[in-house]
């Protein structure tokens, strides 16, 4: 186990969190993999939660983006009262998305924090080539780092919208209709990241359109 002093931390949506924490000497991680988290705080040592490194493993310090609930007395909602110096607890690290070659990444609300890492890994490469994103949030307000995304990806990074309608964008969700009016080649791989029952709606609508399902990595 190791402990993880905040360096930093601020909103960066109006419910999204960045925290910038110490990197332990030595520790070593993949863009994609998780970590299991606890507060080092009496009564919360033992409240672990899982979170994605957004972070890349040669950076000086760790990095994790995290929606804070608020409506109820959680973890989330402690980690946003946490001051600079506060200090987290590291449990382990576990493999969860793995880049395994170009293909279509769909993501819902947070669900993009692991494909940060990944496009940021594949950015600095200048391996971004036949990579497509598609992002689904309630509302443009709820995009995580829309600028960074549009930077690296250009017009292969494409935002939809469930709550509002806004110029230029789609108000709609990602159904088989969608998909279908919107991937002309389904012969690729597929990463999804979301809620639970979006990852699960999504795999089960690209398996019905022929997607390979060793061909998803979910």
């Amino acid at each position: 186990m190791q402990t993880l002093k905040i360096l930093n931390s601020g909103f960066i949506t109006h419910d999204v969190k960045r925290f910038i924490l110490e990197k332990p000497k030595g520790f070593v991680y993949r863009p994609g993999q998780s970590a299991h988290i606890s507060i080092n705080l009496p009564g919360w040592e033992d409240k672990i939660r899982p979170f994605t490194f957004t972070s890349l493993n040669d950076w000086p310090y760790l990095e994790f983006i995290i929606k804070i609930h608020d409506d109820h007395n959680g973890v989330t909602n402690e980690l946003g009262k946490l001051k600079l110096g506060s200090e987290l607890l590291l449990h382990d690290v576990f493999g969860s998305i793995e880049y395994k070659g170009p293909g279509i990444f769909i993501a819902g609300g947070t669900g993009i924090t692991p494909f940060i890492a990944i496009f940021r890994a594949l950015y600095i490469s200048d391996n971004l080539r036949k990579i497509g994103l598609i992002y689904s949030n309630r509302t443009k307000e709820d995009i995580i780092l829309g600028q960074e995304l549009f930077k690296m990806l250009g017009p292969a990074y494409i935002n939809i919208f469930t709550r509002e309608g806004v110029i230029g964008f789609w108000e709609r969700r990602i159904d088989r209709k969608y998909l279908i009016e919107t991937i002309r080649n389904f012969d690729t791989r597929f990463y999804v990241c979301g809620p639970q029952k979006f990852t699960e709606d999504i795999t089960k609508d690209l398996i019905n359109l022929g997607v390979n399902p060793q061909s998803l990595i979910v």
